[in-house]
């Protein structure tokens, strides 16, 4: 045999050995990180319809720019203090911030406790919290403005997005 035989059966040898143990490996992994994932997403789930709850539980406080509770918001800081409320801590403080923190979705896919966000020229200038479909409209749940309160609302213009802490 010559020297280019003895590496190609070496390489033929090492494919054999690292193909099923590559299989084994990945299995294993699915198998072992499955569960984990699964209890994860059940969990997020959870916290999501949670800060919903907290969220419809303000309604009727009033608007306060900057404000991010307990008893006055704007529309980013009633999505923290929700949040925050049902131990997703990570959610950032201001629209923007949220905007790019939540995966963007098709509005159509939409569930409660999904996040809209409101934009002017490509910047995101509000944001609401998706209730729910009522004859076909979107009903969310939003602090809007100074001198209204936290309150039930249909978006004013088709010019949003929705997004998700899903994931």
């Amino acid at each position: 045999m010559g020297k280019g035989s003895v590496i190609s059966v070496s390489k033929r040898v090492q494919r054999l050995i690292a193909l099923p143990l590559l299989a084994f490996a990945i299995a294993a992994a699915s198998f072992t990180l499955g569960p984990v994932s699964s209890a994860s997403a059940a969990s997020r789930e959870h916290k999501i319809r949670q800060a919903t709850r907290v969220a419809v539980q303000q309604i009727g406080d009033p608007y306060k720019y900057g404000a991010a509770g307990p008893r006055a918001f704007d529309c980013s800081g009633l999505i923290k203090y929700s949040f925050d409320r049902a131990g997703m801590r990570s959610v950032p403080r201001t629209s923007s911030a949220q905007a790019r923190y939540a995966k963007r979705i098709k509005k159509s896919r939409l569930r409660r406790g999904d996040l809209m966000f409101f934009t002017n020229r490509g910047r995101v200038y509000h944001a609401g919290i998706f209730l729910r479909r009522s004859h076909g409209k979107v009903v969310m749940l939003s602090a809007p403005s100074t001198g209204k309160r936290v309150r039930r609302d249909r978006p004013w213009t088709s010019s949003w997005f929705g997004a998700t802490l899903r994931r």
